[in-house]
């Protein structure tokens, strides 16, 4: 008959920096998918865990649409928040393909009507970690997007037509 030790407990590291407020990627709304809460779940599990496997397993998906997920358009925010989470200096990149900030001289991507009404609909969110565990997450709207948005629209309302 084998038998088995019981395993050192785990250490827990804490995430080196704060993880940043973080827009949701858009996606299609379904229920099994990446919705914007699992998404805020995952970068928290991510900041307890370390592992992209074991992240996405605790928010039932696949590490590969995980993956997928960061490499979207508009996933600039959320691939920040991964990076805190594992404690990667800003910018750094995960597989090789990580958006990359803006150049200096270069002016960043623009945001359209839609991204920006997603951004006002969603929120911001905010992992909350406590003592190096994750314990939650926190949507906080984002007014910044709203105020944007709505001068947007009274400028197309004020141009003549």
């Amino acid at each position: 008959m084998k038998r088995y030790f019981p395993s050192p407990p785990r250490r827990w590291v804490r995430p080196r920096g704060r993880i940043p407020l973080f827009h949701a990627v858009p996606t299609r709304q379904r229920a099994d998918g990446w919705t914007p809460e699992r998404q805020a779940r995952f970068i928290g599990f991510l900041a307890e865990t370390r592992s992209v496997t074991e992240a996405a397993r605790r928010v039932s998906m696949a590490r590969e649409t995980a993956y997928r997920l960061r490499e979207r358009p508009c996933a600039e925010s959320f691939a920040r928040a991964w990076d805190a989470a594992l404690g990667r200096p800003a910018g750094a990149q995960a597989r090789g393909k990580s958006h990359p900030p803006a150049a200096p001289g270069k002016r960043p991507r623009k945001v359209t009507n839609e991204e920006l009404g997603w951004r006002v609909g969603t929120g911001l969110w905010q992992v909350r970690i406590y003592r190096g565990r994750f314990v939650g997450v926190m949507r906080k709207p984002d007014n910044t997007a709203l105020l944007r948005l709505l001068a947007r629209l009274d400028r197309a309302r004020a141009e003549p037509s």
